[in-house]
């Protein structure tokens, strides 16, 4: 019976053992984490990283996998995202898709193993202005550096890193003479020469294999709906354009009666900004909190006399745009340009629609009090003219004379006039009458 038991408890423990054996794989290769990085390298793309790294970490993940499919971008978001990549200590696996160009190649270069289909290309990775011409040299000497150190923290040799940024080096086999920048095939990379490449593949799952994560639990992370619109907000490019239009569209709104379109585009534009700033992780509630104050205060301004509030609104208003930017001074650059339209279209309207001003008839006198409308400083005494009278004292021009026994305060038409000649009232201007002289006829 004991040997009945035995064997039955025997069998039970084997068989739970098999039916474990399929799981086995899966839990031995880890998990995954998943992320693409796609279109231009940004800020927010940094925030969206920075977010998949901390959920791969909190779920203990093995390693993660970037997708890469990006022309480049902005120098300083891949540096803060190559930052990112070394402080982790989950694996990183860049699979470049079709291409990692410029900022691309750099946030690639962080990565422990690089995997490229057989169509991608990784490099072309010089330095260029907003205008599209070549950076200026302390710029292109920074990031070529930055290009060679990226290289070698994964022990790749950093020649090629250097000449993917660099087009003074000659690199001719690899179609890269001087005065071009080094772009290197899936082919090219994986040669036992550059060896930058772990291998050429064709899908993810081909990746996985490569990389000894075959039968890994993959966690996908997407961009969510608030991240994509941040990324487009927070791009370096759309900024400018934003705080321009909500500039433009408050100052309509100052000309316009009631509150209307033009006010509601300006808010909305300052929203944005601040949504997607916020959700990119460059702006707190303590710069909205500011921004909200000073627009309080701008708006009293034109109700209490004094212009302390104004000014107090206005440095609150820019000390909070500045702070929630990712660059001190590229927001300060975005700012004067949007002061610049602002000023622009100030001008326009008030040269095109001047005589329809609505809250700034307020703060500037436009109304002249002429005679026509009722307003007199004085008696205009226009029965005077026509009559004749004489000096009392000399007219220098100015002086007075004696009218129908009244002295009055007069001018002289231009000339000297002694006293004792008789005169003639020409013309009344308010208090200013003017006089000639009469002079007698010699009979022959």
């Amino acid at each position: 019976m004991r040997k009945m038991r035995f064997l039955s408890s025997f069998v039970l423990i084997v068989m739970a053992f098999l039916l474990c054996l399929p799981t086995m794989p899966a839990f031995a290769d880890g998990r995954v984490y998943h992320a693409p990085i796609e279109e231009n390298v940004e800020k927010g793309l940094y925030a969206f990283l920075k977010r998949a790294v901390s959920e791969a970490e909190a779920q203990r993940a093995d390693a993660i996998v970037l997708e890469i499919h990006t022309p480049g971008g902005f120098t300083d978001a891949a540096d803060q995202i190559g930052k990112l990549l070394d402080a982790t200590d989950l694996k990183v696996i860049a699979f470049i898709n079709t291409k990692a160009h410029s900022a691309g190649a750099y946030i690639a270069l962080h990565a422990d193993e690089i995997y490229m289909t057989e169509t991608a290309t990784i490099g072309a990775a010089g330095v260029i202005d907003g205008e599209g011409n070549a950076a200026s040299n302390k710029a292109q000497s920074a990031w070529i550096a930055a290009m060679i150190t990226a290289a070698e923290s994964k022990g790749r040799d950093p020649l090629y890193a250097e000449a993917m940024a660099n087009a003074a080096l000659d690199l001719p086999e690899y179609r890269a003479p001087v005065g071009d920048f080094l772009t290197l095939t899936a082919a090219e990379a994986e040669s036992k020469e550059v060896g930058y490449s772990s291998g050429t593949v064709n899908t993810l799952a081909d990746v996985l294999t490569a990389s000894g994560f075959k039968d890994a639990d993959v966690t996908n992370v997407e961009p969510s709906l608030a991240e994509n619109i941040a990324r487009f907000i927070t791009n370096p490019i759309v900024v400018p354009i934003l705080l321009s239009i909500a500039s433009l569209g408050l100052v309509l709104e100052l000309y316009s009666p009631g509150f209307g379109l033009p006010g509601i585009m300006g808010l909305s534009s300052l929203g944005l900004f601040f949504f997607g700033h916020t959700v990119a992780g460059f702006a707190g509630y303590e710069t909205i909190i500011a921004f909200v104050i000073g627009l309080i205060l701008l708006i009293a301004e034109f109700f209490v006399p004094g212009g302390i509030v104004g000014i107090i609104g206005g440095v609150l208003i820019m000390g909070s745009l500045l702070f929630a930017g990712a660059s001190f001074v590229h927001m300060a650059y975005s700012i004067l340009i949007a002061m610049f339209i602002a000023v622009i279209g100030m001008v326009i309207i008030m040269k095109f629609f001047g005589k329809k001003l609505h809250m700034f008839n307020k703060l500037v006198l436009r109304d002249a009090t002429t005679t026509e409308e009722g307003y007199v400083s004085n008696t205009n005494r226009v029965e005077l003219i026509g009559k004749k009278g004489e000096t009392v004292t000399p007219l220098r021009p100015a002086g007075t004379v004696l009218i129908d026994s009244e002295r009055l305060d007069v001018v002289s038409e231009g000339s000297f006039i002694e006293v004792g000649r008789t005169v003639e009232v020409l013309k009344v201007e308010g208090s200013r009458i003017v006089v000639r002289e009469i002079k007698e006829k010699v009979e022959n």
